[in-house]
């Protein structure tokens, strides 16, 4: 089992904050949000718009770092510029 949590403003879309999630093999931090589906969409869309920090073991990373069971990952929102990341850009 792998711990994601989510820093600053971000939140599933049921308010949680952690997610235990359960792996059978080593994945990519993108494969692992991905997959969560709907609870996880729109953190999955700022990954994509490449506005999301990762951490795993209380390490930098990326979203394409192997993960394994029992890792714990972290993630939080920018914009680039010290923000959020999550209000609409223009």
């Amino acid at each position: 089992m792998v711990t994601i949590t989510l820093m600053g403003q971000l939140q599933t879309v049921d308010g949680e904050r952690d997610l235990a999630c359960e792996i059978t093999g080593p994945v990519t931090v993108r494969q692992l949000i991905h997959r969560q589906g709907e609870p996880l969409r729109h953190v999955f869309q700022l990954m994509k718009e490449k506005k999301l920090l990762v951490t795993v073991n209380k390490r930098i990373a990326s979203e394409d770092t192997t993960i394994q069971d029992g890792d714990a990952i972290k993630l939080v929102a920018h914009d680039g510029t010290g923000g959020s990341g999550l209000a609409p850009s223009f």
